[in-house]
């Protein structure tokens, strides 16, 4: 493991300013008057605005304004927005965690992680809205990482191994948490559940996909598979649940081949 001499103060001078603060070691600019806020209170308004209005309504005037202040009050406790920003994302994902299960029920733990994570992209729907920079390096996300890394610990997998393992869940779950996400907010503006499944366009698309045309989706279309016609079993939930456990299967297939040495080089 490779030596690093940097002491915490020092490493904090190599991160975003957003990020360092969320580490709690870089200082905001003590210029102006007597401080009176704090960052929490600024970044947990910044989210309950994003909350009920979107990631577009969150400014640094909106949020000073609701809290009382200017907003060069604001900018003395956290630089920019695009520092506020990192902060909110990164106290979106200071969720409670599970306990930690037995080696043998790595797939409830995976399971677990991955759904939470879902979580976070629906109770914050503004979450998935926020480009993605490079790799998590706040403490809360890093946190949700760990997580992830826990049930995978005592496998037969190097650091790489487990870490594409983490990649590969983290992108489902953000895949599936984004499109969970765009559903609730439909059924929120007055859509409903109906008009995802497309169950009152099955009639229709039954007559208007012919075989010669579609040959692999006629069939599909025709049992009702497609519109989700012959069931509640086939919801966005079910499915989610589905390819999560085909890339669960998927793992154990590999660390399977891993104890029996039969990985591919």
């Amino acid at each position: 493991m490779p030596k690093n001499d940097l002491t915490p103060e020092e490493a904090a001078k190599l991160l975003p300013t957003g990020v360092a603060l969320g580490w709690g070691f870089a200082k905001p600019p003590q210029r102006g008057p007597k401080r009176e806020m704090s960052i929490d209170q600024i970044v947990k308004k910044a989210i309950e605005i994003a909350d009920k209005d979107g990631l577009d309504a969150v400014s640094m005037n909106r949020v000073a304004s609701e809290l009382g202040f200017t907003a060069m009050s604001l900018y003395r406790y956290i630089p920019s927005k695009d520092d506020l920003l990192l902060l909110m994302q990164d106290a979106a994902c200071d969720i409670p965690l599970p306990p930690e299960r037995p080696s043998h029920e790595w797939r409830e733990s995976l399971r677990e992680y991955v759904m939470g994570t879902i979580g976070i992209f629906r109770d914050h729907p503004w979450y998935g809205d926020i480009p993605i920079f490079g790799i998590p390096i706040a403490p809360n996300n890093l946190r949700i990482v760990d997580w992830a890394l826990r049930p995978l610990r005592d496998m037969p997998l190097n650091d790489y191994e487990k870490m594409s393992i983490v990649l590969l869940l983290s992108g489902y779950a953000r895949s599936s948490g984004m499109l969970q996400r765009d559903i609730d907010r439909a059924i929120q503006a007055g859509s409903s559940a109906e008009a995802f499944s497309g169950l009152h366009y099955s009639a229709a698309l039954q007559a208007l996909v012919k075989p010669e045309q579609y040959p692999n989706l006629h069939p599909i279309v025709m049992s009702g598979a497609y519109t989700e016609e012959n069931d509640s079993e086939n919801n966005v939930g079910n499915d989610i649940d589905f390819g999560l456990e085909r890339i669960l299967d998927g793992i154990e297939q590999y660390l399977d081949r891993k104890r029996t040495g039969k990985t591919d080089k």
